[in-house]
């Protein structure tokens, strides 16, 4: 049986863009991992300051995967990341992941 109509895509190029994109990322500043109490009925959120970026495209495109990661909603608010829920270890274990140590 032939393939027909079939077309293989090599997804090496677009990894290597992503890593390029996070690369820009000042991994060595200090960042700020905390819970806090507060908004709607006082829930619990996970926030994330200092990720040494003004790319507010790299931070979106960070906060899409912290949240698949840790499969909770969030929202980026003045360059903070904001999670829904206690989330403080499977963030900081994502940001190491990721190659950000000075949390």
């Amino acid at each position: 049986m032939g393939k027909k109509n079939w077309i293989e895509f090599d997804n090496q190029e677009k990894k290597s863009e992503e890593t390029a994109k996070l690369d820009t990322f000042k991994k060595r500043s200090k960042i700020n991992i905390s819970k806090q109490k507060k908004g709607k009925k006082g829930k619990t959120i996970t926030l994330i300051k200092g990720l040494g970026t003004e790319d507010e495209i790299l931070l979106k495109a960070l906060l899409k995967k912290i949240k698949v990661f840790c499969g909770t909603g969030g929202t980026l608010i003045n360059r903070n990341i904001q999670l829904q829920g206690d989330m403080v270890s499977k963030s900081i274990e994502f940001l190491r992941k990721e190659g950000f140590h000075n949390l």
